[in-house]
């Protein structure tokens, strides 16, 4: 487990132990003794948090996020009045055996209303802070984001370069290669194509999804040329939705870090698996490389591109993308989705 996941489930327990002294407090009176009141309130303290976990996982980020609100509202409901209904018996089965009270009276009915009224109320008001905090989040991530590309915009402006300099030396240096180095003007030429896509197609938030695979097939074409001719290369697109369109440079940049990082053992097959298509409406991308024990292990990389990439998927795709990233002594494995694409 990560750092930032052990810091988020300490964040997490802290709250639930504040809010459960909090309810003790409150709530006690004269009517009850103090252990009843804790038991009790440790009871709807775990009702709440099953309805806040669910609310959390599955509600907001696969309905609401989705504007499917009446499927979002259906199912919070149906949550508390589960949890509500799943109190009764916790509740008869408290006062039975801890308790030791012979209810014969017992009112489901009235513990049932009582514990919705609680479990709802608790549960919206904690929700409602929750979307409240992100959105506040959201929109300071968004500021920063624009920050930064205000500076890189000017950065780019200051260090930019004439396009059609770039390109007179590409055919200048073109023609000085030798008519039979054919492997060597094929690729200035492919060089030349990635060049131009970069400067003169990319400046849009979407590009057709050809135009991005013909780029990474540019790519990968390059990169071949360059490793070892006994790591297997494979790149399979053709699943794909030709209508689909996406933001430019998007998955290149785990392309990258696989022909980075990919190693060469003898003792094992080496290969990068690229698999990109889509299905209902969802892109899915995969990717596979295996490595080099010894290299990886020596080798230092910032990480700048990888986080980079995933801080542009948060903000293009917030609560609607899933990135995970596997990693071993042998291979790497990163598997995204981005969902109604």
């Amino acid at each position: 487990m990560s750092g930032k996941s052990v810091n988020k489930a300490l964040y997490h327990c802290i709250f639930w132990l504040l809010a459960y002294f909090f309810w003790v407090y409150i709530f006690r009176n004269n009517t009850l003794v103090l252990t009843r009141t804790i038991t009790i309130q440790f009871c709807y303290l775990v009702f709440i948090a099953i309805n806040y976990y669910f609310d959390s996982a599955y509600a907001i980020p696969y309905l609401l996020n989705r504007r499917k609100y009446l499927l979002f509202f259906l199912a919070f409901f149906a949550m508390v009045t589960a949890t509500a209904w799943l109190r009764v018996p916790v509740s008869f089965l408290v006062r039975k055996y801890l308790f030791k009270i012979n209810d014969v009276h017992f009112d489901s009915l009235n513990v049932f209303y009582e514990s919705f009224i609680n479990i709802f109320f608790w549960v919206f008001f904690i929700v409602a802070a929750k979307m409240v905090i992100d959105r506040i989040r959201s929109q300071v991530y968004i500021e920063q984001i624009e920050k930064e590309k205000a500076a890189n915009e000017l950065n780019f402006l200051r260090a930019q370069f004439n396009p059609h300099f770039l390109f007179n030396s590409i055919n200048s240096i073109y023609a000085h290669i030798d008519k039979s180095n054919k492997d060597a003007r094929g690729m200035l030429l492919t060089f030349s194509e990635m060049l131009r896509y970069q400067l003169y197609e990319c400046n849009v938030e979407l590009i057709d999804i050809e135009r991005e695979l013909n780029y990474i097939k540019n790519y990968i074409t390059l990169q071949k040329s360059r490793i070892d001719e006994r790591i297997k290369v494979c790149f399979s697109a053709n699943d794909i939705d030709k209508s689909i369109s996406v933001p430019p440079l998007i998955l290149i940049t785990f392309i990258e870090n696989a022909f980075k990082y990919v190693g060469f053992n003898e003792c094992h097959e080496n290969k990068i698996l690229i698999d990109l298509r889509s299905e209902n409406e969802n892109l899915l991308f995969t990717i596979f490389n295996t490595k080099d024990g010894f290299i990886a292990k020596t080798q230092h990389s910032s990480g700048l591109g990888i986080a980079n990439t995933k801080r542009r998927l948060e903000l293009l795709y917030p609560s609607k993308h899933i990135l995970d990233i596997r990693e071993t002594e042998t291979d790497y494995t990163l598997r995204l989705t981005i969902f109604d694409i």
